[in-house]
């Protein structure tokens, strides 16, 4: 079945079926033509032997031995029937096997034989003599009868009839239709292997551009078809070849292209959505996914992939669809803010889908909260001395302290309120040049164990004025480590003071200094109030207080923990803090080994 459905089965079959017909056409005629032409051929040979015959019986006035000559006449495949009237006919007296027997019956009962009688014109007739089964085995065998009329004298007309068979014309047909068979087959069989050279000449580029076809659709452009002759099928290979080099370069255009949107879309910082017109998710980039996957794990959805957008970004895109407007919109999700800018994408003169910008402003957001909290808190913290500074120097004016001493104590109020406000503002410019990358860091090797007991010793009378116990423990294989000593002293200074401070009468202030895989480890205990769980997060953002009443005494400007931090950080470094309230505070600090070239 595969044979005939491919294209050499149908050259063949074609080529076969067109030879068979003309073939049998041709047969058709020529056996038709051979048998006319040899029964014409035994008709002129009867009708000469008849005209012989009548002139023999015409020229001799012995009838008897007219018609011995004309016996002689006869033949094993004639038989001559001379008939004077209806009642007066001799027979050929010789009678060969299988020549048919003419008798005068047979021509009584034929009309057309005995019009020879009566125009008195030659006849001759095909015919199968059924009566005369008798007489010849054969009795349905074609036979050709020639009539030729005589004058037997001047009012008697009579006939003689020479009958013959055809059975050798039929023989010989019957040879030529052999010898034609015979040439049939072996024309088709020419033919088929003619076909055959023919139909694979002519399919194996065929052959070859499908192979290479299946190539192409695999992805495999280097595969050519070979080009055999430069006919139209040669010609078409060539197309073909081009075809696939222009494919090849088309595809790798495409491929360059896409890779290099992917490219684009993977390094964005924002995410990006495209929907088509039904708000089905064709495209998303990393970002994008993990705004989804945050949607979809804050719903509890167990989606793997964009298959869902949320209500508010569908909402939004059936108002781009419908309006033809990009639009803007603000989500909170999982605690980050995400603006959404979607616009409508264009297909000519439609609208066929939409793309989706998703930007994370939760840092500008929070950078903006900063701002908003670091102008109340600084017009919080100088309110209050610019108050006391504002109201003891209008004492001063009015003459409101009339001793001496009165005088002093307001000019120290003054002064201790100016000395404040200075602290602030230098440790509020200290700050801002370390969060702005330039603070200057003067690296030396020091002996860990003296630097740490210089600022136990530093501490030691306001430990003992507060009846709170400060001990040092060191324990180190190695002793000299690079730092910036003043840098280190002034966050040591502030968390060792804060630990004091917030440590009742009886208490333990406690600094461990120790080895640690990263580098030097240095621990800052106390057994003082603790700080709230919920204020851990923040405590080392500028101004940040646990004392929501901003108490005043001896607290901080709030701005201590946020420099300490940023000198940690300046030193590669990191610092933690673990507290329980009501139970102390640890803050630890790992500083990475420096070498002194290196830094």
């Amino acid at each position: 079945m595969r044979l005939w459905r491919s294209v050499v089965g149908k050259v063949w079959g074609t080529i076969i079926l067109l030879v068979i017909f003309v073939l049998f056409v041709l047969t058709i005629f020529m056996l038709e033509f051979i048998e006319n032409y040899h029964v014409d051929e035994a008709e002129k040979e009867l009708t000469q032997l008849a005209n012989k015959v009548s002139v023999i019986l015409e020229s001799h006035e012995d009838q008897s031995l007219a018609r011995s000559i004309t016996w002689e006449l006869t033949d094993e495949l004639t038989h001559i029937l001379i008939v004077e009237d209806n009642d007066t006919f001799w027979n050929s007296p010789i009678e060969y096997e299988n020549v048919p027997h003419l008798e005068f019956e047979d021509i009584a009962k034929d009309p057309d034989l005995t019009s020879v009688f009566t125009n008195e014109s030659k006849i001759s007739k095909r015919t199968n003599l059924d009566d005369l089964n008798d007489q010849v085995e054969n009795a349905e065998e074609e036979v050709l009868i020639v009539g030729v009329p005589y004058s037997v004298s001047e009012n008697v007309e009579g006939a003689v009839f020479i009958s013959q068979s055809l059975s050798a014309v039929h023989e010989t047909t019957k040879h030529t239709t052999k010898y034609i068979i015979y040439a049939a087959g072996i024309a088709i069989v020419l033919t088929t292997i003619f076909a055959f050279f023919l139909s694979t000449r002519i399919t194996y580029p065929l052959r070859k551009m499908k192979e290479v076809a299946q190539e192409l659709a695999k992805g495999k452009f280097d595969d050519q078809v070979p080009i055999m002759s430069n006919d139209e099928i040669g010609e078409l290979g060539i197309a073909f070849n081009q075809m696939g080099k222009q494919l090849k370069f088309h595809i790798n255009a495409l491929s360059q292209e896409k890779e290099h949107l992917t490219n684009i879309l993977s390094s964005m910082a924002d995410g990006v959505i495209t929907l088509n017109h039904d708000g089905i998710i064709l495209i998303t980039n990393p970002p994008a996914e993990r705004f989804l996957q945050a949607w979809y794990y804050d719903k509890g959805m167990n989606v793997h992939s964009g298959e869902e957008l949320p209500p508010e970004v569908m909402d939004l895109f059936q108002h781009v669809v419908n309006t033809n407007n990009e639009q803007l919109h603000e989500i909170t999700l999982q605690g980050r803010s995400w603006v959404i800018l979607m616009s409508p994408l264009y297909n000519q003169s439609y609208v066929r889908g939409a793309v989706a910008v998703l930007r994370d402003m939760t840092e500008e957001r929070r950078l903006d909260k900063l701002r908003k909290d670091f102008i109340a808190n600084v017009s919080h913290e100088l309110r209050t001395p610019i108050s006391m500074l504002q109201g003891y120097s209008e004492a001063i004016v009015d003459d409101i302290a009339s001793t001496d001493e009165e005088k002093k104590e307001i000019a120290q109020v003054i002064y201790d309120e100016s000395l404040r406000m200075g602290r602030l503002v230098n440790e509020l410019l200290d700050l801002a040049r370390m969060e702005a990358g330039h603070i200057t860091l003067n690296f030396e090797e020091i002996s860990v164990p003296q630097f740490i007991d210089k600022i136990n010793r530093k501490f030691q009378g306001l430990a003992k004025d507060k009846q709170i116990s400060l001990q040092a423990n060191v324990h180190l294989e190695e002793n000299h480590y690079v730092v910036d000593p003043d840098r280190i002293e002034q966050v040591l200074t502030n968390l060792i003071d804060n630990a004091i401070r917030h440590t009742s009468e009886h208490g333990a202030v406690s600094i461990s200094v120790e080895d640690n895989e990263s580098g030097l480890k240095i621990l800052v205990q106390d057994s003082g109030s603790g700080i709230p769980e919920d204020d851990l997060p923040f405590v080392f953002e500028r101004f940040y207080k646990a004392d929501k009443a901003r108490t005043r005494g001896r607290a901080g400007t709030g701005l201590g923990l946020a420099i300490v931090k940023n000198i940690i950080e300046a030193h590669k470094g990191k610092i933690q803090v673990h507290s329980k309230l009501g139970e102390g505070t640890t803050f630890s600090i790992i500083l990475p080994r420096i070498r002194l070239n290196s830094a």
